[in-house]
């Protein structure tokens, strides 16, 4: 399912340009066997962190589909349970495989807090906090996540105009603010079982076009 996503102005007076650092080709499981991908580093990002683009098929069209990815070492790596980011990152992996596509993979651990922060918020979690009341109790924003560096990457590769597969509209809007026009907004699926059920309604309560059910499995 799609919702349109306005566009707004594009000014790129607060993103200054970066450039691709390197490439190289990297074979990526998608569940169903590898695939190449092109996997590529830069300089002049605004936070100076270690982010890394993915991009798969050929080169990017008019208006690729995206996927802003960030970090998460507990469920990207371990397949924690508490959240629903390894499975999006799969299906991510999955579409933009098939069709082509570029995956941005932000170094954003814990909405921007850190792993051992996110830890910590964890435990706050398991006294009855949801996410972001327990990274407020932290003396952090709620979501500190800056998707100007994303910008930064797509104007690297030659890429203003995307489809943006999220069902977090701040991604959306952050971006179309940073000057990338995103001409609609894909929803990912909603990766709901009993582990992470407080954690995707915190979501759906926070904005996130999330369609919840009344089960969930175990």
């Amino acid at each position: 399912m799609t919702t349109a996503v306005p566009a707004g102005e594009n000014s790129r007076t607060d993103v200054p340009l970066c450039t691709v650092r390197a490439e190289v080709s990297v074979p990526v499981d998608t569940g169903t066997g590898p695939v190449m991908a092109r996997m590529m580093t830069f300089s002049g990002l605004l936070d100076g962190r270690e982010h890394l683009a993915l991009v798969f098929g050929d080169a990017p069209g008019p208006a690729p589909l995206v996927r802003v990815h960030s970090e998460c070492l507990t469920g990207d790596v371990f397949g924690s349970g508490r959240c629903d980011c390894g499975p999006q990152l799969q299906e991510a992996i999955g579409l933009l495989a098939a069709d082509g596509g570029i995956l941005l993979y932000l170094r954003q651990e814990g909405r921007g807090i850190g792993l051992y922060n996110k830890l910590d918020a964890y435990l706050l979690q398991d006294e009855g906090l949801d996410t972001f009341e327990a990274n407020r109790r932290l003396s952090f924003e709620a979501d500190l996540r800056d998707y100007r560096v994303a910008a930064q990457m797509l104007d690297a590769l030659g890429v203003t105009s995307i489809q943006l597969l999220t069902n977090n509209p701040d991604k959306a809007a952050q971006l179309t603010a940073s000057g990338i026009t995103v001409l609609e907004s894909v929803r990912t699926g909603v990766f709901l079982h009993s582990s992470n059920r407080r954690y995707i309604e915190a979501k759906a309560q926070a904005g996130h076009r999330i369609v919840l059910t009344d089960t969930a499995t175990a």
